[in-house]
C-alpha cells in the first residue's frame, strides 16, 4: 500500500490554519466558541459531547474540512466512521461543499463498510477469499439450521434464531468461540454446547466463502492482534480517526477504533453519553464515559449551546436527566427567549389520552401547523393502536415511522387470519397464510395438494382439506396434521356463540401454538410483538362481536391507502433519535409502561438510567412545544388496570412545566386553577440501589391520594332484571360488574356484555 508521506507537504501550510481560504475563514467564524474548539483541536484525543440540536453535524464536517484545508493529512489519511450510509453521503456532500471539490479517497462509511474493505485486503489472514459473500439475517439463519440439524439439535426447542442472537451478541463483544467466557458457555441453550456450536457456525461460514455482519468488525480484530505489520499499516495511515454517534458503539467497534487509533492518537469522537439509548442491541456507554482514562490528556470540549428546542422544553430535559449518575455532565442552554412550558396532562383512561391528542393535533392544524412538524413518540410499539384509530376517526393523515401501521405487523396479520378463517371457513387468504403457522409439518407439498384437489373440485382450500384428510392422498404424518388443524378450527367455531369474542382470540392464540412461537422465539422483536396482540385483544373489546371487529378492521386497513403528503408522524421514542419536529407528544408516561419494566428486571438502576435517557431523548425532539400525558387506567386484556404517572414525570423542575388534569383526576376538581399539581411517589430510594414502583400512592400537593379507579359507570340494571340482546336475544342479569352485565340467556345461554348493549325486555 503506498501512502503519501507527510513529509511530502510544504510544512508552512500544514501548520498555519490562519491561510486557510477566506471561504474557508468565514464558516469557521459562524462557528460558537465551544464548535471552533471542538474543529481547530485536532491534535491528540478529543471527545465532543454534542448535545441534542447543538450542532454536531457541522462540528463533525467542519473538522473535516479544516483538517483537510490546513493540509495536515490527505484524504486517504483521514477515517471517518458513522453508524449509518446516510450520514456518511451526507457529510462526504457537506465537506465537498465547504472546500469547492470533490473528496476522493477518504475513507468515509459505517462501521461494517469499513471493515468490510479492510478485509476485502487482507481476508486470506483468517481464512476467507477477497470475494467473500456477506451474509443477511435468512441466510445466516438458515446456515444455523444446517449446524443445529447437523449436531442433533432440536431446532423446535432451540431455534436457530435463538441460538444466532447468543452469538452475534458474543460478537458484538469481540468474543472469538475460544474467549467465550466458561460460564456463558455452559449455558443450558442448546444443550449446553453453545460455544461448539459457534465454533461449527464459524467454520461453516469459513466454507462457504461467507461472512456475516458481526464478523466484518470480529476478523478485523482477529487480523490486527495477530499480524501486527497489518495493524501498524493502518495505524500509521490514519493520521486522524473522527467518529459519530460514540455513544451507541459496542465493545467491538470500541476495541477496533482503540487500535487504529493507537499510532497518532488523533481520535476525535463525538457523541452524548445522555441520549445513549440503544443499551438493548449492544452499545456500551462505558466506551464514552471512560474515554479520558482510555486516552490519557484527552480534551473534552462540550456543545450545550441548543439551536433547536426553546429554553422551558431544555430545561425541563436538563433537570430530568441531571438525575442520572452516569454521566459526564452538562446542560443545554439557548439564547432564544420566550415558549411555552412542557405541557403534562393527565387523563382518565388510554382512550381519553388519545382523544385528547387528536383533539390539540387539530387544534394546531387550525392555526396553520403542519402536519409534518407534528409527532407522536410512544414508548412501546404497541401504543400506536389507540392514536392510529383516533386519527383515521378524525380524518387526520399519518404515517407509522421506522416500522409499518398496527393492523398491517406481522404477528397482527397472523392472528386476524385465525379470526377470519373461524368467522369464514372459506377465507383461502387467511387458510394458506397459518395453516403451517406455527409450523405443523404441512409444508409446500402438502399445499399443492390442497390447491390442485380444491381447483379438480370447484372448492376453498378448507373444504378441500376436509376430503384430503378422510382419503388416501396425504401421508399419514401430514394428515393427522391437518386434521388436528381441522379439527381445532370446528372447536373454535362452535366457541362463537358461547363465548366473548376477546375470550375465543386468546383461546385460538394460545391453543394454536401462536402464542408460544413468539414466548420461545429470543430475538429483540419478540417482546414487542406479544404487546401487540395483547393490544389486539383489548381493541377487540371496542366491539360487541368478532364479525363487527372484522368489518372495522377491513375498513380501517382500506382508508390507511395512499396516505402521503402532510401527515402527523407516529413513532417509538427508539425510532425519533436524530429527528426533530416543531410540536411532539409524549403519551403513556406512566410506572409499567415508562420506564419499561423489562428494562428495570434486566438490568436494574443501569436500565433505569437509560430510560431516562430515552425519555430526554424525547423531549429534546421539540422544537417548539412538548406535552407529556398519562392515563390513570389502562385497558389490559379488556380488564381496567389503575396506573399511576411515571416517576419521570415527578423528575421535571417545577418551574419548566404547566402541570394539568382531566376534572376530577385524583380528586382534583379544581387543581389546575389552584396552582402546579405535583404527582409525587414519594419513595426514598435504596442506598446503591434504584426508585422501584410504589406501593404508596402519588401525592398531590402533600396530601396523599389513592389511584383512582376509572369513573363508575351508570348502570340502568339491576340483579334479576330481563333484558334483550340484539343477538342472544331474550335473558336475565345475574350479575352487575362495572360496565359489564352477566346474563343468563334463554338460548345463548351465560354471557358477558357491556350493558350498552342490551336493553329492558
Amino acid at each position: 500500500m503506498h501512502v503519501r508521506p507527510m513529509t511530502d507537504l510544504p510544512s508552512t501550510i500544514a501548520r498555519r490554519p490562519d491561510m486557510m481560504p477566506e471561504p474557508a475563514a468565514a464558516w469557521l467564524d459562524a462557528l460558537n466558541p465551544a464548535q471552533r474548539a471542538a474543529v481547530e483541536t485536532v491534535d491528540g484525543p478529543v471527545l465532543v459531547l454534542a448535545g441534542a440540536g447543538t450542532g454536531k453535524t457541522r462540528v463533525l464536517t467542519s473538522r473535516l474540512a479544516y483538517i483537510l484545508l490546513t493540509r495536515r493529512a490527505w484524504p486517504g489519511q483521514i477515517l471517518a466512521v458513522t453508524f449509518s450510509n446516510k450520514a456518511a453521503r451526507e457529510m462526504r456532500d457537506r465537506v465537498a461543499a465547504m472546500i469547492g471539490a470533490a473528496v476522493e479517497g477518504l475513507w468515509l462509511g459505517t462501521f461494517h463498510a469499513i471493515a468490510a474493505r479492510i478485509l476485502r485486503r487482507h481476508g486470506e489472514l483468517v481464512g476467507l477469499r477477497s470475494n467473500f459473500t456477506i451474509l443477511d439475517t435468512d441466510d445466516q439463519i438458515r446456515l444455523m439450521k444446517q449446524v443445529l440439524q447437523a449436531e442433533g439439535i432440536d431446532d423446535r426447542r432451540w431455534p436457530a434464531r435463538l441460538v444466532l442472537g447468543v452469538v452475534e451478541r458474543w460478537k458484538d463483544r469481540g468474543l472469538t468461540p475460544d474467549k467465550v467466557p466458561a460460564e456463558e458457555a455452559a449455558s443450558d441453550v442448546a444443550g449446553g454446547r453453545l460455544a461448539a456450536i459457534y465454533a461449527l457456525y464459524q467454520d461453516r461460514l469459513r466454507t462457504v466463502n461467507a461472512v456475516d455482519f458481526g464478523d466484518l468488525l470480529l476478523h478485523n480484530l482477529t487480523i490486527f492482534l495477530t499480524d501486527h505489520s497489518v495493524l501498524e499499516e493502518y495505524q500509521r495511515r490514519f493520521r486522524y480517526v473522527l467518529v459519530d454517534e460514540y455513544q451507541d458503539t459496542n465493545v467491538a467497534q470500541y476495541l477496533w477504533l482503540r487500535l487504529l487509533a493507537q499510532g497518532h492518537r488523533n481520535l476525535c469522537c463525538v457523541g452524548d453519553d445522555d441520549q445513549s439509548i440503544y443499551g438493548w442491541r449492544g452499545a456500551e456507554i462505558g466506551n464514552i464515559l471512560r474515554f479520558e482514562a482510555d486516552f490519557p490528556g484527552a480534551r473534552i470540549v462540550r456543545l450545550e449551546q441548543n439551536y433547536r428546542s426553546t429554553p422551558p422544553i431544555l430545561a425541563a430535559a436538563s433537570g430530568l436527566i441531571a438525575k442520572n449518575r452516569g454521566r459526564l455532565g452538562k446542560t443545554l442552554w439557548t439564547e432564544a427567549g420566550g415558549g411555552d412550558p412542557v405541557r403534562v396532562h393527565g387523563l382518565w383512561d388510554g382512550e381519553a389520552e388519545a382523544r385528547w391528542v387528536g383533539d390539540e393535533i387539530e387544534a394546531r392544524q387550525r392555526q396553520g401547523d403542519a402536519l409534518s412538524q407534528i409527532a407522536i413518540l410512544v414508548r412501546a410499539g404497541f401504543q400506536t393502536r389507540e392514536f392510529e384509530e383516533r386519527l383515521l376517526t378524525l380524518g387526520v393523515p399519518y404515517r407509522v415511522v421506522g416500522g409499518p401501521r398496527f393492523y398491517e405487523r406481522q404477528e397482527i396479520r397472523d392472528a386476524l387470519a385465525y379470526l377470519r378463517l373461524v368467522h369464514q371457513p372459506d377465507d383461502d387468504l387467511a387458510f394458506e397464510r397459518i395453516v403451517n403457522l406455527p409450523r405443523r409439518g404441512l409444508g409446500d407439498a402438502t399445499l399443492r395438494l390442497l390447491h390442485g384437489r380444491a381447483r379438480a373440485d370447484g372448492l376453498s382450500l378448507s373444504a378441500a382439506a376436509v376430503r384430503l384428510v378422510a382419503g388416501d392422498g396425504l401421508k399419514p404424518a401430514a394428515r393427522k396434521a391437518l386434521a388436528g388443524f381441522l379439527d381445532d378450527l370446528d372447536r373454535w367455531r362452535r366457541m362463537v356463540d358461547a363465548v366473548m369474542h376477546t375470550d375465543l382470540a386468546r383461546t385460538i392464540l394460545d391453543e394454536s401454538g401462536y402464542t408460544r412461537m413468539w414466548q420461545a422465539d429470543r430475538s429483540p422483536e419478540a417482546p414487542g410483538r406479544l404487546e401487540n396482540l395483547k393490544e389486539l385483544v383489548v381493541a377487540m373489546g371496542e366491539f360487541e362481536t368478532l364479525a363487527g371487529f372484522l368489518e372495522h378492521v377491513a375498513l380501517v386497513m382500506e382508508n390507511v391507502e395512499g396516505a402521503a403528503g402532510e401527515v402527523v408522524n407516529l413513532m417509538t421514542l427508539h425510532a425519533a433519535k436524530g429527528l426533530e419536529f416543531d410540536t411532539v407528544f409524549l403519551p403513556g408516561w406512566e410506572e409499567g409502561l415508562f420506564p419499561h419494566p423489562r428494562a428495570l428486571e434486566e438490568k436494574g438502576e443501569a436500565g433505569l438510567e437509560e430510560e431516562r435517557r430515552l425519555a430526554y431523548v424525547g423531549l429534546t425532539r421539540a422544537r417548539r412545544r412538548a406535552l407529556v400525558s398519562f392515563a390513570a387506567n389502562r385497558r389490559i386484556y379488556n380488564q381496567w388496570t389503575a396506573a399511576i404517572p411515571s416517576r419521570f414525570v415527578d423528575e421535571l423542575p417545577k418551574d419548566a412545566v404547566e402541570m394539568s388534569a382531566d376534572q376530577g383526576l385524583y380528586g382534583a376538581a379544581g387543581m389546575a386553577a389552584a396552582g402546579e399539581p405535583r404527582w409525587s411517589y414519594a419513595a426514598e430510594t435504596p442506598r446503591g440501589g434504584f426508585a422501584t414502583p410504589r406501593a404508596r400512592p402519588p401525592v398531590i400537593e402533600g396530601k396523599s391520594l389513592a389511584v383512582p379507579p376509572r369513573p363508575a359507570p351508570t348502570v340502568p340494571f339491576a340483579v334479576g332484571e330481563r333484558v334483550f340482546h340484539v343477538k342472544f336475544g331474550y335473558g336475565t342479569v345475574t350479575r352487575v360488574e362495572g360496565d359489564r352485565l352477566s346474563i343468563s340467556f334463554e338460548k345463548a345461554g351465560d354471557k358477558q356484555v357491556i350493558h350498552s348493549y342490551v336493553e329492558r325486555a
